[in-house]
């Protein structure tokens, strides 16, 4: 076999650097690589031989050309601890099979069904603020899309539990990758406060989503929804789901169907209030075409640069910001060749912002978008939503739901950032801000 040479990387000076490193700022750390290495970076985070992808050349080949040589986990990886085996961390025939059965819920038919209820629940939140109110808009929008998700995927009213809720969904969100890291499994047995909090977390989840299924259950699974379909859904042998599995496709779908909408959001407002030019572009839009009325999915195809504005948001704050895959046999990625059970980081944060596909790339520049790219490595450098058999099942979910709600609480507030709070983000399983997005409203 011919030899090849090794990825640039840097060298620890002393072990488990780099993993303390990247658990430290995991944003700065990829960043740093790669600025410093370039495209291909190899290094070790911990016991792990670790290599730092970013060219959309590189991530074509490990998420769609060559995706069956790539499991999602990583060895050790026990989120599955706290979101089991659902369609986020299952691999092979099972994943398959799961998004075969969960399909239909997001077919472009049904997502018009689901407009009202968005649309609804945005209108409701903002006719509670005040004007001239202070807050920060990352629980307000985790709130809004957390019903959404209850209500569309499970016919459930969540208002009054939203805030405890949410907060589970923080504390998972914001502890479990320490408990992912690759010494995880032999430090999750320390009895430290976060892990106490942690396991309260995600008890929490669980009392809420058994809830709901005992619920269904009763009613004998008679409602639309996405909980009915998993209540009476029969595996290819006849039998029904079992318990758990219901349990981690519904955990699952709460879980991603409000958190990444609630994030590109949270980005949407905090870019909007800087680039005051921009939202006086957007309102003039949304004038034009809604005159002050609720929107319609209807509406979607004839707001184009409110669509500009929130593609342009999701390309510099992807929520998804950090892929992670492991070869399962050799593979040979550009001009390296690396061997079976790599882990493989794959950063749709640094592809984004990368001068060589999108200029200017730390501006925000909506119109960019006016003639989006069609072929070639600039179209592959835009992966919100990941690429390959694994993209996100619920994107045009994601889509309808963040316009929507964009356009109708848009109509009536603006925002301004409050002095004295830095908006900067932070890199945990999502991309979130590090210190909330406080703003001041203003109505129009």
């Amino acid at each position: 076999m011919v030899s090849t040479p090794s990825p640039p990387g840097p060298r620890a000076h002393f072990p488990g650097a780099h993993l303390l490193a990247f658990s430290r700022d995991m944003v700065g750390f990829v960043c740093r690589l790669k600025r410093e290495y370039g495209d291909v970076v190899a290094f070790r985070l911990g016991p792990e031989r670790t290599v730092l992808l970013s060219h959309p050349e590189h991530m074509h080949e490990v998420l769609v050309r060559q995706h069956r040589a790539f499991l999602k986990g990583r060895r050790g990886d026990v989120s599955t601890q706290f979101l089991g085996l659902g369609l986020l961390n299952s691999e092979g025939v099972r994943h398959q099979c799961q998004r075969h059965l969960l399909q239909p819920a997001f077919h472009r038919h049904r997502l018009a069904q689901y407009a009202t209820v968005m649309t609804t629940a945005a209108a409701r939140l903002r006719q509670s603020w005040q004007d001239g109110e202070t807050l920060d808009i990352a629980p307000a929008m985790r709130r809004v899309t957390l019903a959404i998700a209850a209500k569309t995927l499970f016919d459930a009213d969540v208002e009054e539990e939203a805030t405890a809720i949410g907060r589970a969904i923080t504390t998972l969100l914001q502890l479990s990758p320490r408990v992912t890291m690759p010494l995880a499994p032999l430090l999750r047995r320390v009895p430290l406060p976060s892990h106490r909090r942690l396991r309260r977390a995600q008890a929490s989840l669980d009392t809420f989503i058994a809830r709901l299924i005992d619920e269904r259950r009763a009613t004998g699974g008679k409602t639309d929804d996405v909980l009915s379909m998993l209540v009476g859904a029969r595996t290819e042998d006849g039998r029904p789901l079992s318990p758990r599995q219901i349990h981690d496709e519904a955990l699952t779908l709460l879980l991603a169907g409000h958190e990444t909408t609630a994030l590109a959001l949270r980005w949407t407002w905090s870019l909007l209030a800087q680039h005051p030019e921009v939202d006086v572009a957007m309102q003039a839009e949304l004038q034009t075409v809604l005159g002050g009325r609720l929107p319609t999915a209807a509406d979607l195809p004839q707001l184009p640069y409110t669509r500009m504005v929130f593609a342009e948001a999701l390309r510099l704050y992807p929520p998804a910001w950090l892929m992670t895959r492991r070869a399962r046999e050799e593979v040979v990625i550009g001009d390296y060749r690396f061997p079976q059970g790599t882990f493989f980081l794959l950063s749709p944060y640094l592809t984004q912002r990368d001068p060589r596909f999108f200029p200017q790339p730390e501006a925000f520049v909506p119109t960019r978008w006016a003639s989006p790219p069609d072929t070639g490595p600039a179209r592959s450098a835009y992966l919100p939503f990941g690429g390959g058999p694994r993209q996100c099942l619920g994107e045009g979910f994601a889509w309808m739901e963040g316009l929507l709600v964009l356009t109708t609480l848009a109509q009536t507030w603006r925002m301004q950032l409050v002095p004295g709070h830095p908006v900067e983000p932070r890199g945990l399983v999502t991309l979130r801000p590090k210190a909330g997005i406080h703003v001041q409203l203003a109505r129009r």
